[in-house]
């Protein structure tokens, strides 16, 4: 595996693939060894086919996660084995479309009040004021926050996409950043990892979310994702413009924007239902 993973990360580099996706891409086909005990130049579009129906349907994976799989072993095949012939008989999984939980301000307000600490209640809070994905939030330093008065934002550093943008900077969150930084006296990652070597990692800060959303009664359901989704509709149901919202959560295409039209409650509060509108209705 050592020379064909070399060739898989060469290959994948010089097309400009982000770092998250090299990584479960190679962690795809790394999986796909293990299950043959083979290598995977070795394997045939069958086998390949057969590892992904046993994806789906003993491991019980997420259809978003086979079809990542999926285009890992396309790019193995097609990119780094130079084999175009080869065709796997495997559609692409729909992925089913699901709204996510969008928890009210005073839910919001009630998971911050039960943060396990000032960390984690910053972080947090910096998740939702700012809209950040997890990696994003994490990754922040120091100096991706411009407090000077006429500035107020945020830099996130290569965001989804390898894209860089600004968002909004709240005087309340910068105040709790104050407090948090006078405190904890980071010194270049915003919120570090127990070592001081780096940032601290994604799966830490869904913990601090997992344990202030219990701690809050807010039921099972989601992760720290969701605070993003509330920025988003809050902003939205606040009268915040479509285009100012895709801005500032970093969106490329419009259309993945407008689904937080279904989720914002003034769309179909105070909107009647064409039944009202009839003279007559029969009882």
């Amino acid at each position: 595996m050592t020379e064909l993973r070399q060739r898989m990360h060469d290959a994948m580099v010089l097309r400009g693939f982000a770092l998250r996706t090299q990584e479960s891409y190679l962690a795809a086909v790394a999986a796909l060894a293990k299950h043959y005990w083979r290598s995977p130049d070795l394997l045939t579009p069958a086998e390949v086919q057969d590892w992904l129906l046993h994806l789906i349907v003993q491991r019980k994976l997420a259809y978003s996660s086979v079809n990542q799989m999926n285009s890992a072993c396309r790019f193995l095949f097609e990119k780094v084995l130079k084999r175009p012939e080869i065709r796997f008989d495997i559609p692409m999984a729909k992925v089913p479309k699901t709204l996510p939980r969008i928890l009210s301000r005073e839910e919001v307000r009630r998971l911050l009040a039960h943060a396990a600490n000032l960390r984690a209640r910053t972080l947090l809070m910096l998740t939702y004021a700012a809209g950040l994905r997890v990696s994003e939030v994490c990754a922040l330093q120091l100096t991706d926050i411009e407090s000077a008065p006429d500035r107020m934002c945020i830099k996130v550093r290569q965001g989804k996409g390898g894209q860089d943008r600004y968002t909004m900077l709240s005087p309340a969150l910068l105040e709790t950043l104050r407090e948090y930084c006078r405190v904890s006296r980071p010194v270049t990652w915003l919120f570090p990892n127990p070592a001081g070597t780096g940032p601290i990692d994604a799966t830490t800060a869904q913990r601090m979310y997992c344990a202030a959303r219990d701690r809050a009664g807010l039921g099972k359901h989601g992760g720290i994702h969701t605070l993003r989704h509330c920025f988003a509709t809050h902003l939205l149901e606040s009268g915040v413009d479509i285009h100012t919202i895709q801005r500032l959560l970093g969106h490329s295409n419009i259309s993945t924007t407008l689904r937080y039209f279904h989720l914002a409650r003034h769309t179909m509060t105070g909107t009647l239902s064409p039944l009202d509108k009839l003279d007559t209705v029969l009882r």
